[in-house]
């Protein structure tokens, strides 16, 4: 089979390592229309479950990503003074973005896969030659533009701007950092993902955005006041830019892409092509490596390729429901912070890890803390009405 991916990201690469490793004769090219060594982002997480995943698919790629990944079995949170730590938070694994690409890359070449950076595909008809176009080339799939009316593509847009950040400090947890302006509430998620970097991901609702000045603030001056804005979760360290592939750091709106089908002809959508879900819950890299991963199994059970691509579409559309639905929960959470913020601060992190239940975001916060810690002490577990399957955490 000649196969052609286009987009060099975790869902190409990795599915391109599963075809080549298991049936050597396919024929695999990725196509990458950025440079090598070019990515948007800084550092993504994943949790022990993936690992425990990629042991099961392909051995030597879990091995490489475990020993360049660092580690954490701590959530720390602030709002103002107050901290609190949570080791109960859930342990987590960090790698940086680019590191995970360039081990991807290596193991797919050394299995034979050819990558053509700089080579931009818009349109299946240039792989005319091609049995299967996998279209992994991100939310913005060019690839699935040219067919979106068949695809049924939705994109919802969310209400709050965030901005995807690096710092030099190397958090040995995951990080919350929840702080009051005069224009409002504005928040932080870091996360380490080298022994001298990690990740942060600022967030604000659209009206303290623009009070903060940062509609129309230039890029250092933005920096500047969100090293002061945060300079308890920092610590002294300067927050970097540069993060995407235009080279500054971009305030975006989270766009949630969703489909009605995820196949036409030869050409099938994975990863970010085919659904987003919101950074809050960081399924994003996990669920691009598992639609890979069910993609390859669809494929090896046999022929006809419209029949792999209809069982593949089923059991990958199973879990991004369950995942799209918790991050819409996770979001809307954050889009009324102001709901919470009066709760001590205990208080108000519980209910963050409970996000995804439904009626903590229609019962006040206080009855819902307090009629989930009566249930929780006299039966031990969360009380029925509020049952919901749980956002996933980030990590």
């Amino acid at each position: 089979m000649k196969i052609a991916c286009v987009g060099g990201g975790p869902a190409g690469l990795y599915f391109s390592i599963l075809m080549k490793g298991v049936a050597p004769s396919h024929d695999v090219t990725v196509y990458e229309r950025n440079p090598a060594g070019s990515t948007y982002g800084w550092g993504v997480t994943y949790s022990e479950s993936l690992l425990r995943s990629l042991h099961a698919t392909d051995p030597e790629s879990a091995r490489a990503i475990l020993d360049s990944s660092v580690r954490w079995d701590r959530w720390d949170y602030f709002r103002g003074p107050r901290t609190m730590s949570d080791p109960e938070g859930g342990e987590g694994f960090g790698i940086g973005r680019q590191r995970l690409l360039d081990l991807l890359a290596e193991r797919a070449r050394g299995l034979g896969v050819r990558i053509a950076y700089e080579r931009e595909i818009t349109d299946e008809r240039e792989l005319a030659d091609a049995d299967l176009v996998v279209a992994g080339d991100g939310a913005g799939s060019r690839m699935r533009e040219r067919h979106a009316v068949h695809f049924g593509t939705e994109v919802g847009v969310g209400r709050n701007s965030y901005v995807w950040l690096g710092s030099a400090r190397a958090f040995d947890s995951f990080v919350f950092s929840f702080e009051e302006t005069e224009h409002g509430w504005i928040w932080c998620y870091g996360y380490p993902y080298s022994p001298d970097r990690s990740t942060c991901v600022v967030e604000c609702a659209p009206e303290t955005w623009k009070g903060l000045g940062f509609d129309r603030a230039k890029e250092t001056d933005t920096l500047v006041r969100l090293e002061k804005i945060f300079a308890g979760m920092l610590d002294g360290h300067p927050l970097l830019g540069q993060g995407d592939a235009q080279g500054s750091a971009r305030w975006l709106n989270f766009r949630t892409v969703s489909n009605r089908t995820w196949h036409r002809g030869n050409l099938v959508l994975a990863g970010d092509a085919a659904h987003t879900t919101h950074y809050s819950i960081g399924a994003g890299t996990t669920l691009a490596l598992r639609d890979a991963a069910l993609l390859a199994a669809a494929l090896l059970q046999g022929p006809p390729l419209p029949v792999a691509l209809a069982r593949y579409e089923r059991q990958a559309r199973s879990a991004v429901r369950s995942a799209q639905r918790s991050a819409r929960y996770s979001s809307q959470w954050y889009e009324n912070l102001p709901r919470y913020t009066d709760l001590p601060l205990p208080q108000m992190v519980l209910l963050s890890k409970l996000r995804g239940y439904r009626l903590v975001h229609h019962l006040p916060p206080k009855l819902c803390y307090f009629t989930h810690q009566a249930a929780v002490n006299t039966v031990g577990r969360i009380p029925r009405a509020m049952r919901r399957k749980a956002a996933r955490p980030i990590s």
